[in-house]
């Protein structure tokens, strides 16, 4: 299937997609509000609360903003699906660290977060962007020669 008209039955099918898709489809966090649907033999995710959406946009946007420099980001540039990965995964193992270690519940780490520290302009950002620069995917396997 052609990617680009892949796209645009994917942004039809779902006009409110999870902002941490990427951290959820990998398993380094899970969701209450994320709604799963299949497209194409590709799994694809929705946020089913608009506002809760908007909070995990704007923790995204202040993760990518604050650990740029770590990662050697330009500001405004398209971010690689690896460095996205380590941004979502690495940024939310960091929130829970700051937060509270046992909520793996990303819409309820961003409420407790916020209930915590008023803002999430606030948060512990060294200790978060720290984490997003130790986190390690996934090592690729190695194909043995016979």
């Amino acid at each position: 299937m052609d990617e680009s008209v892949f796209r645009a039955v994917r942004d039809a099918a779902n006009p409110q997609p999870c902002v941490f898709e990427k951290a959820l489809q990998a398993g380094c966090a899970e969701c209450e509000l994320a709604v799963r649907h299949a497209l194409a033999e590709r799994e694809a995710v929705a946020c089913a609360s608009p506002v809760a959406r908007t909070n995990c946009a704007t923790l995204l946007e202040l993760l990518r903003e604050r650990s740029a420099f770590a990662l050697k980001l330009a500001p405004d540039a398209a971010a690689p699906h690896a460095v996205m990965l380590k941004v979502q995964c690495g940024g939310l193992a960091g929130l829970r660290r700051v937060v509270d270690p046992d909520v793996p519940n990303v819409h309820r780490l961003i409420a407790a977060a916020r209930a915590r520290h008023g803002s999430l302009v606030d948060l512990a950002w060294s200790d978060i962007v720290a984490a997003v620069q130790a986190w390690r995917g996934r090592r690729r396997r190695t194909q043995r020669s016979p």
